[in-house]
């Protein structure tokens, strides 16, 4: 059984209730606010539904998209639902509609695929995907989105992971690495592992905190564009498992503007009004 991505805060994974009759719930948002002073109109659909498969298994679907009723420049929302493809309809309808019809089609490719292997759940498992777009910030007309997923499908423990992704209003497109800094990769990886433990994961052992250093994989840090930002940092997120064991969780690593001293593009530096 294949993991499903998908994107949601962790807190919310426990929110899942013991099996029962399938039952629906359908939100088709939270209300509308208006974020100053950039006057961005944000609203959201939510879509959880849970149904039965044999006496043995019940699978869980939550997903959460943001909507964006000012935005109309179709290439920027394109970029923004990257993650859930074949979305024409903008909308906060069309956006519901979508996520009733991803929902009913993971059910049904669940209950197609569980003829092979249900018999072989001996005890009442619950299994879930889950998604969520997050609005991290507005600031200087850098709109900054965080996409959360997790699943668990059977195995020793479910999945997780994150994807930053920043968007510039004014000019309708994604941001780049390239366009805040242009500092070469391998410096730039230099300083990712000079700066691996400066904000831990949480992970403890009986010693104490485990430095994330202690749980690297890799010999070099990749400096990728699943990063985001604020007045004090430039920051690479890393899912389980990208450059670190599982027990980690995910990583941040902040690089501070005096770190890129010298190499900020002089637009997202006078923008950002970093000095």
């Amino acid at each position: 059984m294949k993991n499903t991505v998908a994107v949601l805060a962790i807190s919310s994974l426990l929110a899942f209730s013991a099996c029962k009759k399938k039952e629906s719930t359908v939100k088709p948002s939270d209300k509308t606010e208006i974020l100053q002073p950039d006057k961005l109109v944000v609203d959201s659909v939510k879509v959880s539904d849970s149904t039965k498969i044999g006496d043995s298994l019940t699978v869980s679907f939550t997903s959460k998209l943001l909507v964006f009723p000012s935005l109309k420049e179709k290439k920027l929302l394109d970029s923004i639902y990257i993650y859930d493809e074949g979305i024409k309809d903008f909308s906060k309808k069309g956006l519901e509609t979508y996520l009733v019809n991803h929902k009913n089609e993971y059910f049904k490719s669940t209950e197609k695929e569980s003829k092979d292997w249900l018999s072989d759940i001996t005890y009442a498992q619950n299994w879930y995907t889950s998604s969520h777009m997050n609005l991290a910030s507005n600031e200087n007309d850098y709109m900054h989105i965080e996409y959360v997923w997790s699943s668990y499908e059977g195995g020793a423990h479910d999945n997780f992971g994150f994807s930053e992704r920043v968007f510039d209003l004014k000019n309708n497109k994604k941001l780049e690495l390239q366009d805040v800094t242009s500092m070469p990769k391998a410096k730039l990886e230099s300083l990712l592992m000079k700066n691996l433990n400066k904000e831990n994961s949480g992970t403890t052992d009986s010693n104490g905190d485990v430095q994330n250093s202690e749980m690297l994989l890799v010999e070099v840090i990749p400096a990728t564009n699943n990063f985001y930002f604020d007045q004090k940092n430039l920051y690479f997120h890393y899912s389980p498992y990208e450059i670190a064991a599982f027990a980690a969780g995910d990583i941040v690593i902040p690089i501070s503007w005096d770190e890129l001293k010298g190499t900020l593009i002089a637009e997202f530096k006078e923008r950002m009004k970093i000095k």
